[in-house]
C-alpha cells in the first residue's frame, strides 16, 4: 500500500512539475534545471526530477515532435568548450531516454562558447553562459522557422543508438 501511495505521489509531483514548465521564445523554461558536477558531463542525482518533469511535459505536449538539447560551455579553449557542451547535451538526452522519452523526439547538440548571453569577463557572466537550453525544434514534424533541427549546433551523438543497445541487452 505504501508503495502505491508513493508511486501515486511521485506521478502527481511529475505532473505538477510539468505544469510549471513554460515555453518562451521556443525554449522550455524550467523552475529547476538539470545540474552537472563541476567541469564534467556527469549529471547530479537531483537532476532526475528535472528529467522526469520534461518527460511528463512532452507526454502532455505531443505536438512538440522534436526537442533540441543545446549545450553551451565557456570554460577553457574552444575545442574543449565544444567537446564538453556536446557531452553535456548528450548526457541529458541519454537521461531523458533512460526515463522513458522517445529518442526520436530528441536531438542533442553542442555550441561550445559560440552563443554567449552575457559577458565572459565576470564570474556571473561565465556562469550564465554555461547553460543547457531546451529548444522546441519541430512542431507536428515541421521544423520551426525553417531551421535545421540541430539549430546550427554540432551534433553530440545518436540518442536512439543508446536506446537500441539498452533494449537489445
Amino acid at each position: 500500500m505504501r508503495m502505491f501511495v508513493a508511486l501515486t505521489l511521485c506521478l502527481a509531483c511529475q505532473s505538477l512539475l510539468a505544469d510549471a514548465i513554460t515555453i518562451v521564445n521556443h525554449q522550455l523554461q524550467l523552475s529547476s534545471m538539470p545540474q552537472f558536477i563541476a567541469h564534467t558531463a556527469e549529471l547530479t542525482p537531483e537532476s532526475r526530477d528535472s528529467l522526469l518533469a520534461i518527460k511528463s511535459f512532452l507526454e502532455q505536449k505531443t505536438y512538440i515532435t522534436t526537442l533540441r538539447i543545446e549545450g553551451h560551455v565557456v570554460l577553457t579553449n574552444e575545442a574543449e568548450n565544444l567537446a564538453l557542451s556536446q557531452a553535456r547535451a548528450l548526457a541529458i538526452g541519454q537521461g531523458l531516454v533512460a526515463v522513458g522519452v522517445d529518442c526520436q523526439r530528441l536531438v542533442a547538440v553542442g555550441f561550445g562558447s559560440t552563443k554567449p548571453i552575457a559577458l565572459n569577463s565576470t564570474p556571473e557572466g561565465r556562469a550564465e553562459n554555461n547553460r543547457i537550453v531546451f529548444a522546441v525544434a519541430a512542431l507536428r514534424n515541421r521544423a520551426i522557422g525553417g531551421m535545421p533541427l540541430e539549430g546550427l549546433g554540432v551534433n553530440a551523438g545518436e540518442l536512439c543508438a543508446v536506446a537500441d543497445t539498452k533494449t537489445n541487452n
